[in-house]
């Protein structure tokens, strides 16, 4: 199999033409350089010498304050530290600037290199990337010319064959058997003799670098050359397609992930298998830019707006007296335990905190769904909950009444913008768009009285404009009305206290890829979310209840 390859050239006056590299500072201490085309903008804005540079419109949320050089995030408003250095040498090459070219498609097909580019421009492969030099990257055959290369035993002959005297000729008509030429410089020739690397540089090639090598020397010349393994495994796993191994995270400071990719692609090498290492796609986070004329309402919903103010407890009932509506009398307890205190429901309550206006050796029976409890427990329970006049069965999580949440004010906006999400080409795309401003926590909440943050807004979701999509918008709203999309707590994420967090009804943040599992395609999520609104009590009757 022969995978194209290509090289990129930049203008001498570009960041890559005069060896600079952006490089921002992540969580661990480390430096991690900008993509090229982001390096490149970044670069023309501060020769430019603006203050800052808005990176949105090559799809990142991001400004680059040159002033502090800082990095700041349009969503979150977190500050990175950024960096410039000059000290990265890209390898200059002169002469005429090639036309598009690739690796040929067909094994007839010539293998020389392309001509080589005019004066003063730069070529950044692909492989730079993945740590691996250009010279890394020839095909098998090729020469290379270092005088520090490095050779490798060559490979074992099957016995009792001879080093054959002939040589099988590469496409392109260069030799890969025999005797071979001097290099100028001091290198070798890299094919039968053994895999040269040069020092300080990867012993295999990434991307289609290993496809080439691994397929421009046919078995039946390693046969002829004395290696039985090649023809081995060619004939038995010739039907097979060309495995590609995945490589994640290479823009990051850990090198565990390219080191085990390049591992198993020398494995799988070594094995007689072609091998090719892929990118993963980028992040999409965002749709391309909308004008506010493209942006339409949503039949069936008044409004593109909401807010939610904090909602006051229901007052004039004690916790006895809303109890009293979804619970029954047990005159003659079973011999169980219950599962608020774990003591026998035979025996009195083994709670010990605040004392409730209830005897604690009295035991009800939940209505729906048949659940005992001491009745004194269940009173502390709701007296340590929301208070809104709702109640929640700790075994089954069944609800009485309308449970409603802690979330803190807010404003949700909701409308159709005209693009498709993966997955969901035969229709537009609802935009909801979440608002929380940090502020002081209230008496519902863990610290009340306590500072909270609110990290991340305006936060960005989108469902498809579908008939099941704007369902469950609908339920969203009321979800939001019912405060119970966000709450205030620790953040899974970063470990924050005292932070607004999602309340277990998930939303999909990506809108053009599904890298974190947070965006589509997916073609369950729909379900998923409508499954998660009703654990919360807001289904389809619940826009009955709203409307009345």
């Amino acid at each position: 199999t022969i995978r194209p390859v290509r090289r990129s050239y930049y203008d001498p006056s570009s960041a890559p033409g005069k060896g600079v590299v952006w490089e921002w500072e992540n969580d661990s201490g480390t430096w991690t350089p900008y993509d090229m085309d982001v390096g490149i903008t970044i670069q023309r804005a501060y020769e430019k010498q603006h203050p800052w540079v808005d990176l949105s419109a090559i799809g990142f949320c991001y400004v680059i304050d040159f002033a502090t050089m800082g990095q700041i995030n349009r969503q979150t408003q977190r500050k990175r530290r950024v960096r410039r250095r000059l000290d990265m040498v890209y390898p200059l090459v002169s002469g005429t600037l090639p036309k598009s070219q690739s690796w040929p498609a067909s094994p007839g097909a010539a293998a020389a290199p392309p001509p080589p580019a005019a004066p003063g421009y730069r070529p950044v492969p692909r492989a730079h990337r993945l740590r691996v030099s250009p010279a890394a990257c020839q095909p098998r055959g090729a020469w290379v010319g270092k005088a520090t290369a490095r050779t490798f035993p060559p490979l074992p002959r099957h016995r009792g064959a001879a080093a054959p005297q002939s040589v099988t000729p590469e496409p392109g008509g260069r030799r890969l058997g025999g005797p071979q030429p001097p290099v100028e410089g001091g290198g070798r020739w890299w094919g039968r003799e053994g895999h040269v690397a040069p020092s300080g540089e990867s012993l295999f090639p990434s991307r289609a670098c290993a496809v080439a090598q691994a397929t421009v020397v046919s078995p039946w010349a390693q046969w002829g050359r004395g290696c039985l393994l090649p023809l081995l495994t060619w004939s038995l796993l010739a039907p097979l397609r060309v495995p590609t191994v995945p490589v994640k995270n290479l823009t990051g400071s850990s090198p565990v992930n390219p080191a085990l990719a390049g591992i198993t692609g020398i494995l799988m090498s070594a094995a007689g298998l072609p091998v090719c290492l892929t990118r993963p796609p980028k992040l999409v986070l965002h749709p391309p830019p909308v004008s506010k004329s493209e942006i339409q309402s949503i039949p069936g919903i008044s409004h593109s707006c909401r807010k939610t103010t904090k909602k006051q407890a229901k007052k004039g009932k004690t916790p006895e007296e809303v109890l009293k509506k979804y619970l029954q009398k047990v005159r003659h307890p079973p011999d169980e335990d219950c599962t608020i205190c774990m003591e026998r429901l035979s025996a009195p309550s083994g709670y010990k905190g605040p004392q409730p206006a209830v005897k604690p050796d009295l035991v009800g029976k939940l209505v729906k769904c048949s659940h005992i409890f001491h009745l004194h427990c269940l009173v502390a329970m709701y007296n340590n909950g929301n208070k809104d006049g709702s109640l929640q069965c700790p075994t089954c999580k069944t609800i009485y009444g309308v449970k409603t949440g802690t979330q803190p004010p807010g404003k949700m906006e909701y409308h159709i913008i005209p693009h498709a999400l993966p997955g969901h080409a035969d229709c537009k795309t609802i935009r909801i768009i979440y608002n929380i401003p940090p502020g002081v926590q209230g008496p519902e909440h863990p610290n009340p009285g306590k500072s909270f943050t609110a990290r991340g807004f305006p936060r960005h979701c989108y469902l498809p404009d579908s008939e099941k999509g704007r369902k469950v918008l609908k339920l969203l709203l009321v979800a939001w009305d019912r405060r119970l999309i966000f709450a205030i707590g620790t953040s899974s994420t970063t470990g924050e206290s005292d932070t607004v967090v999602w309340n277990e009804i998930h939303h999909k943040t990506e809108f053009g890829s599904n890298l974190t599992g947070h965006g589509y395609p997916d073609i369950n999520y729909l379900d998923n979310v409508l499954a998660e609104l009703a654990a919360q009590g807001i289904t389809e009757e619940s826009l009955a209840q709203e409307k009345d």
